[in-house]
Order: C-alpha cells, then structure tokens, then sequence
C-alpha cells in the first residue's frame, strides 16, 4: 500500500516545484512557531553581530512542519550559502568528507532525517562539529595513517521526525535544540491564504477555514489540498475556491470534516470492528490492513493520537470513545478494555 496521501505530512515527488515556490525566504515571512521564531532570531541576529557562525541547530517535530524551511531561511537570514543532503544520502564518511570540505566559512550544511546517519559517520561527524577538524584514515593495514584536516566555520543544521533515535553524544553537540509543534487552524488559514495569492487563485474566506480544519495541523497538508481543490475548481466551476467547492473537492478526495482519510477510516474501522476496540498490537494491526508497522506508527498515527482517536497502551492499541462517535458507531462499554489475544507488539 502506497503511503502517498494527500494528507500526510511526508514529502511526495510533485510536491517539490511547487514547495520552492511556495517556501518562504525570509524569517518574517514564516506563520506560525512564534517562540522558536523569536529565540531563532535572537541567535542570528546575535551570530552576525560578532560575525561568526551560527551555532550547531537541531529541529524535530513532525513531517511537514517546516523544518527544511527554516534551515533555508537560516542560510538567507545569514547571507550564506546551504548544503543539502539526507542521512541515508551519507553512505561512507568518505561521503561526508566531501561535502565538509566543499564548504565555504559560514557556510549551513542541513541534513534531514538525521537520525539515520551510520554510527561510523556520526563518529566523523564529531570533531567536525566540535573542533571543526576532520579526521580521516589513509590505507590499510599496517600502512594506514591518520590525517586531520582543518574545517572553516559553518553550521551544521540537523532534522528529525524521531529525536529519540538520535545518539546521546550527536545530540549533545547541537548548541540549540528547537521543537516544532503543530499550528492551529488560524496559522494555517493565514498559510492557505498566502499560498493561494502565490499560485494565482481566488478562494473565499470559508473556503480558506475548511481547508485549514482538514490539514492537520500542518502546512504541507493545507498547500496540498489547496492545490487539489483548485484543479477541482478549475475543471468544475469558475476557477473560484467558494465553500460549496471546497466541500465538493474535499469529499471526492474523501478527506473529512477533521483531515481523515480512508485509510484511517480503515484503521479505526480495524480496531473497533476485528478487535472489539482492542488492545491489539502493533505487528498484528499492520497485519490486517497491509501496512508497514512502521509507516501505521510515523505516517498514520500522530494525528490520531493528536486527536484522542486512540490510545497506545502496554498491551497495545485502543480506539477511544471519540472514534466511535466520529464514525457514527454506537461505544459499547468494556469493549476496548477488555484483554485481547492480538497484543503481540505493544
């Protein structure tokens, strides 16, 4: 099963024109994150006061949220270039060598899901972050030499959507550590509104509402459906995004009053219908719907969890009185409390 929906947080392909044009590029220019915006801007403004590079930063949260985003805006605010790469990208530390040394004093090297770097280029990473020197190993065996090699200033920006994940000593070498949150509907209206004077389509303030409450509290979501709705608007009205549009789109997309779709319709359905509300664990909930326990824990999850749909607990997953009610479905007392013979993987 494809984990490509409109209402993830994760990045697909035809999001990235689209995305460039759509980011903003200036601190001020950003909605939303209001205290880490303000603390961010302290430590640039403070950075090029005495001329030196910004310290190491770290930002976590979830998909979508616009963590790519801000180290942009880092490198812009401090008038330096940007490196971009992931940490699956970086394979050999080799690999990372090349991009350290490529850099220029001051210079941002931003690498997303972070957490997935190998412990032998983290260990690389290290003196780099610290010392701004780079240790590397010429040859093999008895002939083999170290050699270190002097880095300029630059700051390393690190993302994560799984900042547990992160070693103890990476994390301890970040100088700032900045949490992004989910943004309410306000924030995402005021996003909606600007995306759509970008892209060239008019949208009524209804509209701009009924979108922000379906976009889960994230950015990347509501300029996907924005977009969504206004190739709908185009081929079946005027080109105008009303109310009564809007809500066409959204249901052809089958994406709800609350941003759920059917897959997690399927979840639900799955939990309270095949295990009586549950516990039921999570290898044996991927299971029954197909799914990588991984995607149904980062991908499907948050949300519900954000909205009281379900619970986690020791024994497994519970849908909750709120999930009945959404589905219209009658809560029958005692069914997610009692023990379940599928909690294999709490």
């Amino acid at each position: 099963m494809s984990t490509d929906r409109i209402i993830s947080g994760k990045a697909l392909e035809d999001d990235a024109p689209v995305d460039l044009s759509l980011r903003p590029r200036q601190i001020s220019d950003f909605i939303g994150q209001q205290k880490l915006k303000d603390n961010l801007q302290i430590a640039i403004s403070a950075a090029r006061g005495r001329s030196e590079s910004l310290d190491h930063a770290l930002f976590y949260g979830p998909p979508g949220l616009g963590k790519t985003t801000l180290a942009h805006i880092v490198a812009v605010e401090m008038g330096v270039n940007i490196r971009v790469t992931s940490g699956p990208a970086i394979e050999r530390a080799g690999d990372l060598a090349a991009l350290l040394t490529n850099l220029q004093s001051h210079d941002v090297l931003f690498i997303d899901e972070i957490h997935r770097l190998n412990r032998a280029v983290e260990e690389v990473l290290y003196p780099a972050m610290e010392d701004r020197s780079l240790d590397l190993v010429i040859g093999k065996g008895p002939g083999a030499r170290s050699l270190r090699l002097s880095l300029p200033e630059f700051t390393l920006i690190g993302a994560t959507t799984r900042f547990a994940q992160l070693s103890s000593p990476l994390r301890g070498r970040f100088g700032v550590v900045y949490r992004l949150d989910y943004y309410d509907e306000n924030a995402l209206a005021i996003i909606i509104k600007r995306s759509a004077k970008i892209i060239g389509v008019k949208i009524e303030e209804e509209a701009l509402l009924a979108l922000a409450r379906r976009a889960r509290g994230t950015p990347r979501v509501a300029n996907r459906l924005l977009r969504r709705v206004r190739d709908y608007a185009q081929v079946k009205a005027d080109g105008i995004i009303t109310s009564k549009v809007a809500g066409l789109s959204l249901k052809q997309l089958e994406v709800d009053d609350l941003g759920l779709d059917e897959i997690d319709h399927r979840l639900l359905y799955t939990i309270i219908d095949k295990f009586n509300g549950g516990p039921v664990g999570l290898e044996t909930l991927a299971a029954a719907i197909s799914e990588e326990s991984d995607t149904i824990m980062d991908v499907y999850e948050p949300y519900l969890l954000q909205l009281g749909f379900i619970e986690r607990t020791p024994r497994g997953r519970t849908a909750t009185p709120r999930s009945y009610q959404h589905l219209g479905l009658e809560y029958k007392r005692g069914d997610a409390a009692q023990t379940s013979l599928f909690n294999d993987n709490p």
